[in-house]
C-alpha cells in the first residue's frame, strides 16, 4: 500500500471551494491557470512526491549525510530526485517566467509544496533554501547579479543557503562578528564563521551561493551596521563561468535528532584570507534585506510542520482502520464478540478528530496567507493591496509559531494511535515527530514569534491588520449563524472572539506599561490562544461552505462534507474552551515568572 501524505480531496476543497483560486485566471498574470490546469499541476506534483520522493524519506533518515575533509555527501538517492525536481522546474513555482519561474498562483504552489515537503522534508530543504536565496537576488541584486545568478539558482544548477547564525550570537543577529573589508575593485574580503547552515555544503550542485550577513569594517554595532553579501562557494566570473575556490570551507556537520538527510554545516569564510563577496543591496541594510528570505522561510516552516502533521494523520487513519484489537465497547460483556478495528474505540476516534481538525484548520490558514500573496500581486487597488499585505505580515507568526507547535502535537498523537508500534522505526510516525521538532526552533524560535506578535504585529500600521482580522472572524461567525445546524458554533466562536479582543487590549496595554516584562512572559500563551481562535475561524468557515451542500451532495462527497461540520463542532466545542481558560490566565498578568528568584531554579 502506498503511504499517504496529504488528502487530495481536502486540498481541492480549500483551493476551489474556500478560496476559489481559479478566479485568479480572470487576471492576465494568471490567465493560463484555470481549474483544469491547476488540477493537472497538482497531479504532477503529487505523482512526483509519492512515486519518487517519498521512497527516499526513510533512506535519507537512515543514511544521513557524510562529512569528509571539508566535503559533504548527501544520500545517493537524492541525486536522482533532485534531477527530476529541477527538470520539472519546481524550485521557482510561483515566480516570474521571464526569470526562470513557472508563474503559478502562490496558493497552488503551496499545495504542491505540501506534497513535496510531506514526502521528504530533509530533501526539500535544499531546493527550498535555494529559492529563498534566489529571491534575495531578485529583490536586491543588480541587473548583472540577476543575470548571472538567478536563472542558475532557480533552475537548480546552483544551490543557495542563508548564512546568519554564529556561535556567540544565536538569535541575536546583531551580535554577528563576521567582518567585510572593502577592496579596491569594489568587492569585499569576508572573514568569519557561521553555524547551523542547512545545506551549507553538499554534492548536489556544481556551486552554492551564500547570502552572508557581515559587518563592514568600521560600521556601527548591532543590526544597524549589518550588510548582506553574495558569497559563492566557487567564484563566478563576469561571463557566468566558474572560477577558483572562494575559501568557503565546511568544518563539520551536526549530528541531529532529525532531518538527517539535510546537512547542517559549520562554515569558515576567509580562513586563508581569500574569501570574496559582493554587496547585495544597500550597505548597512542587510537585516532588512534578509527578512525577505526569513519571512519566506517562516512560512516555509509552517508548511513543513503541516505537511508532516498531515502525513502523520493520514498514516494514523489508515492504521486505525486496519489494526484489529479489542472488542467494541458495547460488546465488552459478550465473550463471543469479535475484535474490531481500533477506529471503533472512542479514545482513538478522539485522537483522530483532534488530528483532523488541526490539520484542516492549519492547511486553510496557510493557503489563505498564500492566496493573500496572489491578491497583492494581481490587484490594482492600493487600499486592497495594503489590506492583504497586512494579513500576510500579521499572520506570519501564527504560520510559523502556532502551526509548527500544533503540528508537533499532531505528530505526537500520530505515534499514540499506533501504540507501541508508533515508537518503532519500522513505521514512519517516529521519524515524522523527530523531523517536525526542528520546525519549532529554526527561523526564529516560537517564543521569538510570540514576541514579534506582541511587540510589533499588534500595533503594526496603527493596529489596522489586527482589527481587520477580527472583522473577518466576526463576519464568518455572523454568516454561520444563518446556516442551519451552525447556530451554536457561531455563538461559541463569537464568545471566544470577544474574549480574545478583551485579552488583546489587556496584554497590549500591559506591554506599554511598567509591567512590560510580565506582558512578554505571557506572549507565548497569547500566541497559542490567538492561534486557537484562528483555527476556530478557519474551521467554521469550512463548515459554512460544507453544511449547505450536505443535502444535495453526491455519495462520494457526503462523508467529506459531514466531516467538515464534525471537525468544526469538535474543535469549537471541545478545544476552544481551553483557549478561553488560557486567556483567563493571561488576563491575570501574574508576575511570578519575573518575580521568582533566579537562584530558586535548580542548580
Amino acid at each position: 500500500m502506498v503511504q499517504p501524505i496529504s488528502e487530495r480531496r481536502d486540498i481541492d476543497f480549500v483551493l476551489h471551494e474556500m478560496l476559489e483560486v481559479s478566479n485568479l485566471s480572470k487576471n492576465d498574470k494568471f490567465k493560463d491557470f484555470n481549474k483544469k490546469t491547476i488540477d493537472l499541476v497538482i497531479n504532477e506534483a503529487r505523482n512526483l512526491a509519492i512515486k519518487e520522493i517519498l521512497p527516499t524519506q526513510k533512506i535519507g533518515d537512515e543514511t544521513g549525510c557524510q562529512f569528509d575533509n571539508g566535503k559533504v555527501t548527501v544520500p545517493k538517492e537524492f541525486h536522482r530526485i533532485y534531477k527530476l525536481y529541477c527538470e520539472g522546474e519546481w524550485i521557482a513555482m510561483a515566480d516570474d517566467p521571464e526569470l526562470g519561474g513557472q508563474g503559478l498562483p502562490y496558493a497552488v504552489a503551496t499545495s504542491c509544496g505540501e506534497y513535496f515537503v510531506g514526502a521528504n522534508p530533509a530533501f526539500l530543504m535544499y531546493p527550498g533554501l535555494c529559492h529563498g536565496a534566489g529571491k534575495l537576488v531578485e529583490e536586491f541584486g543588480t541587473d548583472k547579479q540577476k543575470e548571472i545568478f538567478l536563472k542558475n539558482m532557480w533552475s537548480g544548477k546552483w544551490a543557495g543557503t542563508m548564512l546568519l547564525t554564529e556561535a556567540q550570537a544565536g538569535s541575536d543577529v546583531g551580535a554577528v562578528e563576521t567582518v567585510a573589508v572593502k577592496n579596491d575593485d569594489g568587492t569585499y574580503s569576508i572573514t568569519g564563521s557561521k553555524i547551523f547552515i542547512s545545506g551549507g555544503e553538499a554534492d548536489l550542485t556544481e556551486n552554492i551561493i551564500h547570502p552572508v550577513l557581515a559587518r563592514i569594517e568600521g560600521e556601527p554595532e548591532g543590526t544597524k551596521g549589518i550588510s548582506l553579501f553574495l558569497v559563492p562557494k566557487i567564484r563566478v566570473n563576469d561571463d557566468g563561468s566558474l572560477g577558483e575556490d572562494n575559501d568557503v570551507v565546511c568544518t563539520g556537520i551536526e549530528e541531529k535528532m532529525g532531518i538527517h538527510g539535510n546537512a547542517t554545516c559549520s562554515l569558515t569564510l576567509g580562513g586563508k584570507g581569500n574569501c570574496i563577496g559582493n554587496l547585495l543591496g544597500e550597505k548597512n541594510k542587510g537585516m532588512k534585506a534578509m527578512f525577505v528570505m526569513m519571512n519566506e522561510a517562516r512560512l516555509g516552516c509552517g508548511l513543513q510542520g503541516v505537511a508532516m502533521a498531515s502525513a502523520s494523520y493520514m498514516n494514523a487513519v489508515n492504521y486505525a482502520k486496519e489494526r484489529i484489537q479489542g472488542k467494541n465497547l458495547m460488546d465488552m460483556m459478550n465473550p463471543d464478540a469479535p475484535a474490531v478495528a481500533i477506529i471503533n474505540h472512542p479514545d482513538v476516534r478522539r485522537m483522530l478528530i483532534s488530528m483532523k481538525s488541526h490539520v484542516e484548520g492549519m492547511r486553510s490558514l496557510l493557503y489563505f496567507i498564500a492566496n493573500c500573496f496572489d491578491i497583492v500581486k494581481t490587484t490594482d487597488n492600493e487600499e486592497e493591496k495594503e489590506l492583504y499585505q497586512g494579513y500576510i505580515e500579521f499572520l506570519t507568526p501564527f504560520a510559523k509559531g502556532y502551526c509548527t507547535d500544533r503540528s508537533f502535537s499532531v505528530c505526537s498523537t500520530g505515534i499514540q494511535v499506533y501504540g507501541g508500534y508508533g515508537f518503532i522505526t519500522e513505521y514512519p510516525q517516529e521519524q515524522l515527530l523527530r523531523d517536525c521538532t526542528i520546525t519549532k526552533i529554526y527561523e526564529g524560535t516560537n517564543g521569538i514569534q510570540s514576541m514579534d506578535l506582541l511587540g510589533r504585529k499588534l500595533a503594526m500600521n496603527g493596529g489596522k491588520p489586527l482589527k481587520e482580522i477580527f472583522k473577518l472572524m466576526g463576519k464568518t461567525a455572523s454568516d454561520a449563524k444563518e446556516i442551519e445546524g451552525l447556530e451554536e458554533l457561531s455563538e461559541n466562536l463569537n464568545a471566544a472572539l470577544s474574549k480574545l479582543i478583551e485579552t488583546t487590549k489587556h496584554i497590549g496595554a500591559t506591554a506599554m506599561s511598567a509591567k512590560i516584562l510580565d506582558a512578554f512572559a505571557f506572549s507565548y500563551p497569547y500566541l497559542e490562544a490567538f492561534g486557537d481562535v484562528l483555527m476556530g475561524w478557519m474551521l467554521l468557515w469550512r463548515a459554512s461552505i460544507a453544511a449547505p451542500k450536505i443535502k444535495s451532495a453526491k455519495k462520494k462527497d457526503l462523508a467529506f462534507y459531514k466531516g467538515q461540520v464534525s471537525s468544526a463542532t469538535y474543535f469549537i466545542n471541545a478545544m476552544l474552551p481551553g483557549a478561553i481558560g488560557n486567556m483567563n490566565g493571561i488576563l491575570t498578568t501574574d508576575s511570578s515568572v519575573m518575580d521568582i528568584p533566579e537562584d530558586s531554579f535548580a542548580n
